[in-house]
Parts: structure tokens; sequence; C-alpha cells
């Protein structure tokens, strides 16, 4: 798998930073679900890592906690500032956190370390920042995700437009030393057609390919095309993700 160009993952990101939160629909439910899947405690101190435009940032900050949220995207971040939903900001890569060890009671991060060069490392990062008896909660995507658009795809060109996500037996391997429980669900959102299925990836900034893209717009031709080949499910145009959802108790 190639290296992720962190520079261009912030940028597709920061593109979006104004008009993310009309387009986070698999946001809020795989946060949801990570919410469910957290004991029942009070966090003094939380990490929000990837926080975005910062809805959790300032869920936890409404909860009581003392919030920090870091970000990849200069512009992501400057949106969460601007809402003031925490109590400091760093811009920094989870895989190198400029944090220091044993500070958080939580170490929050919802979608955020698939686009990690080394998912052992970022939660090893994760794990650092957090106090002896802290948790460490992430959820990630799942080899498989996103079909619909693979599929459409290929009745336009040979080319790769998803990224290659980590399949359940790696993420394992992974978090192998680590004591932690887990969870995989499938979430899947629905929209009147293909363009507004891709509008909604690009909403949240999601369109970066590991692979590199062509910076070429669809044409009239191509539109139809994905358009016909997208699979359909009475009528409604799905995009599928598959989740994982991870806890870490740190010892």
């Amino acid at each position: 798998m190639p290296s992720v160009d962190k520079q261009a993952v912030a940028a597709a990101f920061g593109r979006a930073a104004s008009v993310y939160l009309q387009h986070d629909e698999l946001q809020r439910q795989s946060a949801r679900a990570l919410l469910t899947a957290l004991p029942e405690r009070e966090f003094a101190r939380v990490l929000d890592a990837g926080c975005g435009p910062g809805a959790m940032s300032r869920y936890w900050q409404t909860r009581g906690s003392q919030v920090t949220a870091l970000d990849l995207s200069a512009q992501m971040l400057a949106e969460a500032q601007r809402q003031q939903v925490a109590h400091q900001y760093v811009l920094a890569d989870i895989e190198s956190l400029p944090l220091d060890a044993a500070s958080f009671d939580l170490a929050w991060s919802n979608l955020a370390v698939q686009w990690c060069d080394d998912l052992r490392q970022a939660i090893g990062q994760l794990c650092r920042v957090v106090r002896p008896g802290g948790t460490v909660a992430f959820t990630t995507l799942i080899a498989g995700s996103l079909p619909e658009v693979a599929q459409a795809w290929r009745a336009v060109d040979a080319r790769p437009h998803v990224n290659r996500f980590m399949s359940v037996e790696a993420i394992h391997e992974a978090l192998a030393g680590w004591r932690y429980r887990s969870h995989q669900q499938s979430i899947s959102l629905t929209f009147a057609d293909a363009l507004s299925a891709m509008r909604s990836l690009k909403g949240t900034g999601a369109t970066h390919l590991h692979q590199g893209r062509e910076r070429r717009p669809l044409t009239r031709s191509q539109l139809r095309q994905l358009q016909l080949a997208w699979p359909q499910q009475q009528g409604a145009y799905p995009l599928t993700y598959h989740l994982f959802t991870g806890i870490i108790a740190r010892d």
C-alpha cells in the first residue's frame, strides 16, 4: 500500500471545512456507535484526535471535560476554533503527537486513523498520551467499504477510485498487546442519485486517494455511466461503510 501523502489529505479536508457539517451523517452515526461502546464514566481531560470542525469536541466540552482539539488540517482546526468547541487547539499528526505522556483520561478519534500510514503507530501515540486507567476510543473503516463507488467507476475506467482500507484481521494484528474490545458494523447511507452520493464524500473531505487521482471533472457521459452502473436499493443510491469500533483500556 502506498504511503499516505499527509499534506494532500490535509488539503482535501481543508477544502471541506466550511461545509463539512452539512455532509457528516456517517461521522455522526459512527460517533454514536463509539459513545455506546464507551464505559459510563466522566472523563476530565479529553483529546479529540482528528476533530474536524469540532462537533465531538463540543459534545465533550458540554459534558464538562477539558478538551484538546487536534487535527491535521489547519482549516478544519480554524473552523473548530471559530466555533469555540475546545479549550486548546493543536495542529498535528496523530502518528506524532506533540503532547505530554499520560495527560488525558480519554483519547477519542472518530474516523481519523484510516488516514494514517501505520495504525499501530497511531494507536501507540494515543495510548502514550492517556493516563493509566484511561481509555482510547477510536473508529476506522474496514476493507470492502464503499463497494458502490468501486462498482460504478468500473463502468467508466480501470483506475482505483476507493482507498484500500485495512482488513479486520490486520486491525487486530495492529492492536496486539493492548487490552481492548471491538465491534464491527455496517452503515448504509442513501441518496437520490449518484452525484449526490459523491458530493457527500467531497463534502467531508474524504476524497484523497492514496494511489493518486486525475484532477478532471466528470463529463456528462461519465456521470450517466456512473448513474446507470451504481447499484440501487429501491430506487435509492447507497453508500455502504464497514465500521470498526475499538475501545482500549490503558493499563
